[in-house]
């Protein structure tokens, strides 16, 4: 149409579907960060993030379980805290992420929040969670909600991971987990396996992409037209 916007030529490109099938894939483990929302002793957030930590790990996952244990609340202190900085480096280091929250009064926890608040969009000209897989699971004193993972998924587009179809929430937390922590079979265990399993597949089959899939037109354009104004305000030196 005559009134549409012309394309930036510069900064268009077309799909590559070579580019989205690539011909040498990585054959590494998939490594994927777990988070949880709770500091109880019995945590059934925690151990959650645990089963699902040995499930990724029979589908030949390497794992890494992060204890917010002493993570400051967000802008309480500075960046280079230890526990912030071990969580970024975490984040970096995965292909992937778990997050594990339980419901209180409605939602996830603000535990579980101030985790991910601590994660940047950006670390330098990194960013650290675009393009990365993520599943999202809470588990309920009560019946079962799905308040939690809503608001997890709210968060993970923010954040700009592929999150994943599938979800699991627990019920009664507290009557699927034995003493030992472990988690009791049940068509909720198995729900787990199938969102680990999903979440391995959709890894695997993107990992290799993710720079490619989340590279953005708007984004290029913008890069662009900031490096022109500088060139200009300096006078092309």
């Amino acid at each position: 149409m005559s009134d549409t916007p012309a394309l930036d030529e510069t900064h268009f490109r077309p799909i590559d579907a070579d580019t989205l099938f690539p011909a040498v894939r990585r054959t590494d483990p998939p490594r994927f960060l777990l988070l949880y929302g709770s500091l109880r002793q019995r945590s059934f957030s925690r151990f959650a993030a645990e089963e699902s930590a040995r499930i990724l790990e029979r589908f030949g996952a390497e794992t890494r379980i992060y204890n917010p244990s002493g993570l400051p609340l967000p802008d309480d202190a500075p960046a280079d805290h230890p526990k912030v900085a071990e969580l970024r480096e975490l984040v970096t280091w995965c292909d992937g992420m778990v997050w594990s929250s339980p419901e209180r009064h409605g939602s996830m926890t603000g535990i579980m929040k101030a985790q991910i608040d601590w994660i940047p969009l950006s670390l330098g000209a990194v960013r650290p969670t675009q393009g990365k897989t993520l599943a999202v699971m809470q588990v309920s004193g009560g019946s079962q909600s799905f308040n939690a993972v809503g608001q997890l998924r709210i968060l993970g587009r923010w954040m700009r991971c592929l999150t994943i179809p599938n979800q699991s929430s627990v019920p009664k937390a507290f009557q699927q987990f034995d003493e030992a922590g472990r988690m009791k079979p049940s068509p909720f265990y198995d729900r787990i396996v199938d969102v680990m399993e999903e979440l391995v597949k959709f890894t695997l089959l993107t990992r290799d992409i993710r720079e490619h899939l989340v590279d953005r037109y708007s984004e290029r354009k913008e890069a662009g037209d900031k490096l022109i104004a500088r060139v200009n305000s300096t006078g092309g030196s």
